[in-house]
């Protein structure tokens, strides 16, 4: 889908609106518990049909904010809209949204069809159109067969589809996800990572997904929104929050990055700013051989080798005191070479730089 930008007037003709409209505005949100400020003023825009990801570590308040929107949580200052409809004070039952939590909650004495039909049933929804209803979201899940199952028949990513299944039979605008892939174990995490976005796409239904896990944001997200401290660090698409992060604390939370400060910046790089190099941009020159004349270059020795598989992780450190991190495939004929103790030359092209201009969270609307 288009990238959307993020504005600050939506309103209905104006130039700025986001491409496919927005399905949740956030304003000035702000939420505290006795003096403890857990949300600190966030104004966010997200489009309908978007795959928007709260992503951030614990604490930094990206699950109240969620639960904000879903309305567990009124803020104490700011505004939630949903579509352009002030909600911000309005219970649960009267938002067009519903929530999938980590612990999927579902009722043990149901059979996977009516855990299912439930919401249906309090809403006094006619038993053909359930039916039909109920059909059509298990089908989305890819669990038709499994009806008649009760879920302690299931496996944890079963139990997860059917937890979705029965948030997308009421047909919310919007879909809140909890981090419902945490309880999973890691190759099955990584399956419904994939299977979750092809649902999104499928039903084109905006989801916002919260998550401490960046692999998941970045794998599943149309754009991305990084939270510290209860406020937005930056927001951006995978690619942009990855490859040119606007603050330090995205860098480094990102992925793992060589942060440089304004004085090593100088000596390394040649700018007088902070700067960042992703461990995969930098490669240790064979001995004997000398780096390219496009590349930046600096002596170093081997502090440690780390063995990750599909790459090794070796931690350097040059002359002037700079803890360099670089990532080298395991299908690289240097790796012989590369052993604690020794030295060896770090190469890099100047594009790989990337200067952070504001280290602190900013936590406008910004997105580039």
């Amino acid at each position: 889908m288009p990238e959307p930008a993020l504005v600050d007037d939506v309103s209905p003709g104006s130039p700025n609106r986001l491409p496919n409209g927005v399905a949740v505005s956030l304003r000035g949100v702000t939420k505290r518990f006795g003096v403890v400020t857990v949300v600190d003023g966030v104004n966010l825009d997200i489009a309908e049909g978007e795959f928007f990801s709260m992503l951030g570590p614990s604490g930094s308040g990206k699950t109240t904010m969620l639960r904000m929107i879903a309305g567990f949580e009124l803020p104490s200052e700011g505004s939630v809209l949903l579509k352009g409809r002030d909600v911000t004070r309005l219970p649960p039952f009267d938002r067009d949204v519903n929530t999938v939590f980590q612990d999927y909650a579902l009722f043990p004495h149901m059979s996977v069809a009516q855990n299912v039909a439930y919401a249906l049933r309090v809403r006094r929804v006619p038993k053909p159109e359930r039916t039909r209803r109920v059909d059509e979201a298990l089908a989305t899940v890819r669990l038709d067969d499994f009806g008649s199952r009760r879920p302690h028949q299931l496996s944890g990513g079963q139990r997860q589809r059917v937890a979705l299944a029965r948030a997308l039979v009421n047909r919310p605008a919007v879909l809140l996800l909890d981090e419902p892939l945490g309880a999973l174990d890691l190759k099955l995490r990584e399956e419904m990572q994939v299977e979750l976005k092809g649902i999104q796409q499928d039903v084109g239904i905006t989801f916002i997904f919260v998550t401490h896990d960046q692999q998941e944001a970045l794998t599943m997200s149309d754009r991305i929104a990084v939270f510290a401290e209860g406020r937005v660090e930056q927001v951006g698409t995978p690619v942009e929050i990855y490859e040119r992060p606007t603050t330090e604390f995205v860098a480094g939370f990102v992925g793992t990055s060589n942060v440089l400060s304004p004085d090593l910046a100088r000596a390394l790089v040649g700018r007088d700013e902070t700067s960042t190099i992703r461990p995969e941009h930098i490669r240790i020159v064979a001995p004997g051989r000398e780096p390219t004349s496009e590349e930046m270059h600096t002596a170093a020795t081997v502090r440690d080798v780390q063995y990750l598989g599909a790459f090794v992780r070796v931690r350097t450190e040059t002359a002037g005191g700079a803890r360099m991190v670089v990532d080298v495939p395991t299908a690289s004929d240097t790796l012989a070479e590369i052993v604690a103790g020794t030295q060896c030359t770090l190469a890099w092209r100047a594009e790989s730089v990337r200067a952070i201009g504001d280290t602190k969270s900013t936590n406008t609307e910004g997105a580039t």
